[in-house]
């Protein structure tokens, strides 16, 4: 990374931040932005949050003076952090503080602020060193404490104190940084993470599926199932650690064993996704399709008497161990009901022709899912397997999907209940099982349209 134009980087901020800079320092205080806001500035890239840490000001004393700028809250009475909106900015402000490690778990802290702690004490508290850095937006000052321009030059991820320990979150944020900014983690920090696994089953799941989200939108997550593995913290996923050394056939995987091929694979799927321009849950659906789709593997590789590999059945073994996995990141259910059909049918292309009548039961097997996405993981795995070429197998049945208008969708039912009410049948069990029938024979081609679902509903009410 070459030298930082400061100067730069300060035009490139919001107007309102120095506004707000300025203020404080009318007041007789000092705000440094602090945090990822001043590593994505390094990286050139642009802040979606800024905070600022405010010295030598009260919360009383901070909020008074930011106040008439706009909107301005508590968020943190007991340890000063105010939240500011104005202009369409949002800003935490907060007071330097201390922290000490009185019970375990995530939120087992005693907070002490204080507006007169030098910055460099203030700084210690940081998780990584390529977070703790320090600009002034009004003097271009940048204070770098602990060498976070040197480490991210490096592409390290290193900790800032041995208080870094005292939160067993930590490991989970190291994953999801070296993830984001191709980052490898430094020895003696994975030796912090590893004296952490012990306090691994005390963090509210709501922070670990945060952590695990933010990997499904990170560039390079390979890098991330990399620290997972450096830290001891793939202990944590069993379904993921039994990918490691489960051998693969040399034909169809050159690469080397199942967890080299899904580092690759979700590498892969990052790069689909952003092709697709995928953002959101769309993305997530594909990443953690591409974690999850050989984890059948493990329970099903066996070596053949020929001397062959083979996983027969992995596709459907996959389903209970993607379960498991996704219910240990506490990701949301509808995102699981998303994966595992594609994690079932994501070798479907190799058993059959992409005839119609094929594409309209495999749109329906993929529910919630659908044939577009599927046909992405299909090429994330297909490409996952150096040095064979990229590839996508699949994409004769997305583009038969699209003809038929089946690509990102099941397909609807032709033939309703209002149609059997009106032919005089009753509601009831019998319509329902009959309107099931009636699904599967459109889905086998038996008809078409509305008015061919009704003659065929009519025909088997004559033959009842």
């Amino acid at each position: 990374m070459p030298s930082p134009d400061i100067a730069a980087m300060i035009r490139s901020l919001p107007e309102n931040l120095q506004r707000i800079c300025h203020c404080i320092e009318h007041a007789g205080g000092r705000a440094w932005l602090v945090g990822g806001s001043v590593r994505d500035l390094l990286l050139g890239i642009s802040p979606k949050d800024f905070d600022l840490e405010v010295y030598g000001l009260d919360a009383a004393q901070l909020k008074n003076a930011v106040q008439s700028l706009g909107r301005c809250e508590e968020v943190g009475k007991h340890f000063g952090v105010l939240k500011l909106w104005t202009d369409g900015l949002e800003i935490d402000l907060a007071l330097p503080r201390s922290e000490s490690k009185k019970g375990s778990g995530h939120r087992g802290f005693s907070i002490i602020s204080d507006p007169h702690m030098e910055p460099q004490a203030a700084s210690r508290r940081r998780d990584f060193t390529i977070n703790a850095m320090m600009l002034d937006p009004l003097t271009n000052e940048l204070l770098d404490f602990h060498h976070g321009q040197k480490d991210l030059t490096n592409g390290i991820l290193r900790h800032v104190s041995p208080a870094f320990a005292e939160d067993p979150l930590r490991p989970l944020r190291a994953m999801q940084f070296a993830a984001r900014f191709r980052l490898k983690l430094a020895p003696k920090t994975a030796e912090l993470c590893r004296s952490l696994l012990g306090e691994a089953q005390t963090l509210p799941a709501a922070r670990i599926w945060e952590e695990w989200r933010k990997w499904a939108h990170a560039p390079h997550p390979s890098f991330g199932l990399d620290v997972l593995q450096q830290s001891g913290w793939l202990d944590c996923y069993p379904q993921l650690a039994a990918l490691i050394g489960c051998q693969q056939d040399q034909t169809w995987h050159p690469e080397g064993d199942v967890w080299i091929h899904t580092r690759l694979v979700v590498d892969c799927a990052a790069d689909v996704a952003i092709r697709h321009a995928w953002r959101g849950t769309t993305r997530e659906q594909l990443l953690f399709a591409a974690l999850c789709h050989d984890l059948g593997k493990p329970s099903t590789t066996f070596k053949h008497e020929n001397g062959h590999i083979h996983a027969k059945g992995h596709s459907q073994a996959g389903i209970a161990p993607s379960k498991q996995f996704m219910r240990s990141i506490s990701a949301p259910e509808q995102l699981t009901k998303h994966i595992l059909p594609l994690v079932r049918e994501h070798l479907v292309h190799l058993t059959g022709e992409n005839t119609p009548h094929a594409i309209r039961r495999l749109a329906h097997r993929l529910e919630p899912a659908n044939i577009e996405m599927w046909e992405a993981l299909v090429e994330a795995d297909a490409s996952g397997r150096p040095p064979l070429p990229p590839a996508r197998p699949a994409l004769p049945w997305l583009t038969q999907a699209k003809q038929i208008t089946l690509h990102n969708a099941a397909p609807e039912a032709l033939a309703s209940g209002a149609m059997l009410l009106e032919m005089g049948m009753r509601s009831g069990p019998g319509m329902g099982k009959l309107l099931k029938a009636a699904y599967q024979a459109q889905l086998d081609g038996e008809f078409a349209d509305a008015e061919s679902a009704q003659q065929w509903l009519s025909k088997k009410l004559d033959n009842d």
